[in-house]
């Protein structure tokens, strides 16, 4: 089979070279929940069909409200910036409910969706990250949600999230995370019926996902390098917009353990915002950033030179 391993550069540019050699050997069989998530996929965007067809303002609204509280606050400050790669410390009470709102945004269970995330930086731009473009972009978009099985050959067991399963609280969850899924549609269903339950589930998901997907294929195919990081994350300011800051990826992967991902001051981080009220506030603490001598380090020759200039 034909691999693809990296060559890093003198000037700290990624170059992606052939190589051939065995690849894991899967056969790729189908797993219950690669149908699942198919399925589901295929009925959110059905639904985002027929969302202008049943638009209402209420179920606007309610869309935005879910939309916000599951996404910058549930996905990218508490899936990713706290569970994932601890950048501050929230009161348990605080950290649990900001994970179960990451719950409704559908993208697993935080035990689930951690281990992944950990594993791409563990991995990352390797034959074993979960989630490359080194094996497509349509895979890395949305195609690896569907390799159960390969998944987890590639990269072996969720065992890099034991912090998380020694809590009750993260094992019931994984245990009846489906089951909140659904009482949240029949709780949209019955309170307004169609408009509520297309614009609250298919069309708040559908966003929400490709958002997140984007990170994944986008930020490791176009953008800046403002960074030297041994891997091919960048920095795209469309999906640093859409996705709540998640787009400023190669800031991140240049410095994992910072709260902080829009660095400048025009890189907006609606997160970090909601993270320095919560410190200002006294909930939240130990919150991490990288320091000016950290930056120089990491700083490609652009980023060096206004530096030295500013200072």
């Amino acid at each position: 089979m034909v691999a693809i391993d990296r060559a890093y550069l003198p000037n700290g540019e990624v170059q992606l070279k052939q190589t051939k050699k065995e690849l894991f050997l899967s056969k790729r069989k189908v797993h219950l929940w690669d149908r699942v998530k198919l399925g589901s996929l295929i009925v959110e965007h059905i639904g985002l069909l027929f969302a202008p067809f049943y638009f209402t303002w209420n179920a606007f609204w309610v869309s935005l409200i879910l939309g916000v509280l599951t996404l910058p606050i549930g996905i990218s400050l508490s899936y990713h910036r706290n569970l994932s790669h601890r950048s501050f410390k929230l009161p348990k009470y605080l950290e649990y409910l900001f994970a179960y709102f990451g719950l409704h945004a559908v993208q697993g269970d935080p035990t689930f969706w951690v281990s992944v995330h950990r594993y791409h930086h563990q991995f990352v731009d390797s034959d074993r990250d979960p989630h490359s473009p080194i094996e497509g972009f349509w895979f890395s978009h949305i195609n690896w949600v569907f390799q159960h099985n390969y998944l987890w050959e590639k990269c072996g067991k969720s065992n890099n999230v034991m912090d998380l399963k020694k809590q009750a609280y993260y094992r019931f969850l994984r245990r009846t995370h489906a089951l909140h899924l659904l009482g949240l549609a029949l709780l949209l269903y019955v309170a307004g019926g169609l408009p509520h339950l297309i614009w609250g589930m298919s069309v708040r998901l559908a966003v929400g996902h490709h958002g997140t997907f984007a990170v994944n294929s986008v930020c490791h195919t176009w953008g800046k390098r403002p960074w030297n990081t041994k891997d091919l994350s960048r920095n795209n300011w469309m999906v640093g917009y859409i996705a709540f800051a998640e787009g400023w990826h190669n800031n991140h992967h240049a410095f994992e353990y910072s709260a902080r991902l829009g660095l400048e001051w025009w890189q907006l981080d609606i997160p970090w915002y909601f993270i320095k009220l919560l410190e200002y506030l006294g909930l939240a603490t130990n919150v991490k950033v990288p320091t000016e001598i950290q930056k120089r380090k990491y700083a490609s020759g652009i980023h060096k030179e206004s530096q030295q200039t500013y200072d």
